[in-house]
């Protein structure tokens, strides 16, 4: 049985793009694959706290020497690392904020990014000393851009601090695949988004198609 974790990070509600993609990404993986459990993960709405000086004392500290507070200091850790762990497929609805994440997704990566938990540190290994301890997860980044060109070749590429960003921390938790959906033109709100709008939409099915047969999971008779 596969298992998605469906993370939102805007902070919109109804209005959101990138909440709309990631949700009707996850009814499509459902409408091919009926057993697949779903893990909601709103950052967006909820964000995690931002890691502080306390915490990264817990987090430095060998486990069978912390104290209860440090233990307290790493509980939203560790309960967002084991949705991650439990997780084959992680489905990330995002908006792109001046040009990157927005804070609470960046939160997200920091509560999660963990030394001796998604990785090791080990100076053996030269000038590559981390390595992640899970491995072989898809991330699908599913998002919205106000402006456009964002994408390898565009006028902005060197702008898009979004999705870079994103794929560089998602390495360290075991992501080995990875695909974006993006609507762009938003704040331009002419034919060119509807139509970005429109073509973001037709690739969700189709891309959620390919990943479930890569998964090995059998087709709906109604997918």
């Amino acid at each position: 049985m596969t298992t998605l974790l469906h993370l939102d990070a805007s902070v919109r509600g109804e209005r959101s793009l990138s909440r709309k993609l990631s949700k009707a990404f996850v009814q499509a993986w459902l409408a091919g694959d009926a057993h697949a459990q779903i893990i909601e993960r709103d950052v967006g709405r909820n964000p995690p706290p931002f890691i502080d000086e306390a915490w990264i004392a817990a987090a430095f500290t060998a486990a069978e020497k912390r104290s209860p507070a440090q233990h307290e200091a790493l509980r939203i850790s560790d309960a967002l690392i084991g949705e991650v762990e439990r997780a084959d497929v992680i489905v990330l609805g995002t908006p792109m904020y001046n040009y990157g994440m927005p804070a609470a997704l960046k939160a997200w990566f920091d509560q999660i990014i963990r030394v001796n938990q998604t990785f090791t540190f080990d100076l053996a290994r030269g000038d590559f000393p981390l390595q992640p301890t899970m491995a072989d997860k898809t991330l699908v980044i599913l998002t919205s851009r106000g402006e456009f060109g964002f994408a390898p070749g565009g006028v902005r590429e060197h702008m898009n601090h979004l999705e870079t960003h994103i794929q560089t921390c998602a390495h360290y938790l075991g992501v080995a695949r990875s695909h974006v959906i993006a609507i762009d033109y938003q704040e331009f709100g002419d034919t060119r988004h509807q139509e970005s709008i429109v073509a973001a939409f037709e690739r969700v099915p189709v891309l959620a198609a390919q990943l479930i047969d890569q998964q090995g999971m059998p087709m709906c008779a109604s997918a």
